[in-house]
């Protein structure tokens, strides 16, 4: 059997690091080897692991990033909330590592994007297409990642920009729905998360994957296999 592959998490006390933890502790292909979040020095801790896991802040990236380099230590990163000088500085660090940088990791949710961008490619520019997401209240970025990589997908496929609606209520982990309305008919694709556990698994997943890949920025469909051809 092969070893169990060794994590350190970023953001382990959040909501989506104490439901890491809980899954790693009956999986014995992960081994959780250090445990931080704010205030705790990031580099001590990815010392001596395969891979680093970052469900922090998007205000720690620089400081992720440059430890990684540092000891050369594949990353996935699922935080949202990034701003373009953050995207960089991933985009920068993914020259020299390899990086799984998703805006989800539910493997639903990335057939989500795989369906949309075809719904797109076969329904063209007489389908008016429209994003909703709703999410829990203390969701603090909105429109949330997976909207953007939605909008980004649809923008590719039909040259303009997507109209996204975000809702805050409730404990709702996460719905997304893709309208596309044409003369005299209307699609939706719709994806709804009962669990934070399928982010979870799809992190792990994906760092179980990027260990000994080559440097670059990878996508959740690339780690499910998924992806569309270049």
């Amino acid at each position: 059997m092969k070893s169990p592959v060794r994590v350190t998490l970023i953001g382990a006390r959040g909501r989506m690091g104490q439901t890491i933890v809980d899954l790693a502790r009956n999986d014995p292909r992960i081994d959780i080897v250090a445990q931080c979040d704010l205030g705790d020095a990031i580099e001590p801790a990815i010392k001596n692991c395969d891979v680093a896991i970052d469900f922090s802040n998007s205000t720690s990236i620089d400081e992720i990033c440059g430890a990684a380099l540092r000891y050369r230590k594949p990353l996935v990163i699922g935080t949202t909330g990034h701003s373009p000088e953050q995207r960089k500085v991933i985009e920068r660090a993914a020259k020299s590592l390899p990086i799984v940088f998703a805006s989800n990791f539910s493997v639903g949710v990335n057939a989500l994007f795989a369906l949309s961008r075809r719904a797109a490619e076969i329904l063209g520019s007489e389908f008016a297409p429209r994003i909703v997401e709703t999410h829990h209240k203390m969701k603090k970025d909105a429109p949330s990642g997976t909207a953007k990589t939605l909008g980004e997908i649809l923008k590719e496929s039909l040259k303009t920009e997507i109209p996204i609606e975000s809702i805050r209520e409730g404990d709702i982990v996460g719905e997304h729905m893709v309208t596309f309305v044409g003369p005299g008919e209307r699609l939706e694709l719709t994806h709804r998360a009962g669990s934070r556990e399928i982010f979870a698994r799809g992190a792990l997943r994906g760092g179980q994957w990027i260990v000994g890949k080559p440097a670059g920025l990878y996508s959740m469909q690339e780690v499910l296999g998924i992806a569309p051809t270049k």
